[in-house]
C-alpha cells in the first residue's frame, strides 16, 4: 500500500530529513511510504535546503501574513488535502493549531518530553531541569489542547549525572528513533 506523508517542520528540519531518509520512497513490511508534502512556516529554515537534497521543494505558508491562526490553518489544511497526504506528521512545527487544522488533518506530532508533563516550547529545558529521573520523547495525535491529543509511543531514558547538551543529544537522538517507528506502527496497525 502506498502512503502518502505531509510533514511540517518551523526550522533546522533535523526530524524531517530523518523523515525523509527513514521513510521516503522505502516499503517497510508491505507499505511504501512517500513524502508528499514538505510544508514549512518560515521562509529562510533550514530544513527547507535538506528537503532540496531529496528533490523536494518546500511550500511555504509564512503565519505572520495571517490575521488570525484560524486562517493560517485554512491554507494549511487546503495544501495539505491537495497533497493528497494520508497522514501529516508535526516535526518541529512552532504553532499552536486551531480546530480549523485539527478537525480537518489527521496528524501526528514529535514532543521531546514524556507526556502529559512539559508540554509546550520549553518542554527539554523544563523536563532537564525538573527533580525527575528519567526524561523522554512522546509522539501523540494532534487535537485541541496544546500536547494533549492520545499518546501513540513514548521513549524514556534516565538522566542521571547528564550536562544540559548530552541530555538535549539524547532527546533528540530518541527522537529520530521514535518518529519513524511510529509511523510505521500507525499503519502497520490498519493492514
Amino acid at each position: 500500500m502506498l502512503i502518502k506523508l505531509a510533514v511540517l517542520f518551523s526550522g533546522n528540519g533535523s526530524n524531517l530529513e530523518n523523515i525523509l531518509e527513514k521513510l521516503h520512497r522505502k516499503t517497510i513490511r508491505g507499505n511504501t511510504y512517500e513524502v508528499v508534502l514538505c510544508l514549512c512556516n518560515k521562509k529562510n529554515a533550514f530544513g527547507i535546503q535538506r528537503a532540496k537534497k531529496y528533490e523536494l521543494e518546500s511550500v511555504i505558508v509564512e503565519h505572520e501574513n495571517f490575521s488570525s491562526r484560524e486562517e493560517f490553518d485554512q491554507v494549511l489544511v487546503e495544501k495539505i488535502q491537495k497533497s493528497g497526504a494520508d497522514l501529516t506528521i508535526l516535526a518541529g512545527f512552532m504553532r499552536i493549531l486551531s480546530p480549523v487544522f485539527t478537525k480537518n488533518i489527521k496528524a501526528i506530532n514529535l514532543h521531546p518530553s514524556l507526556l502529559p508533563l512539559f508540554k509546550g516550547a520549553h518542554a527539554i529545558e523544563e523536563s532537564f531541569k525538573s527533580d525527575m529521573k528519567v526524561a523522554g520523547v512522546s509522539v501523540h495525535w494532534v487535537n485541541e489542547e496544546l500536547d494533549g491529543g492520545k499518546i501513540i509511543s513514548q521513549k524514556a531514558f534516565e538522566k542521571e549525572d547528564m550536562d544540559f547538551n548530552e541530555f538535549e543529544t539524547k532527546i533528540h537522538t530518541l527522537e529520530y528513533e521514535i518518529l519513524p517507528d511510529s509511523v510505521i506502527k500507525i499503519f502497520e496497525k490498519q493492514l
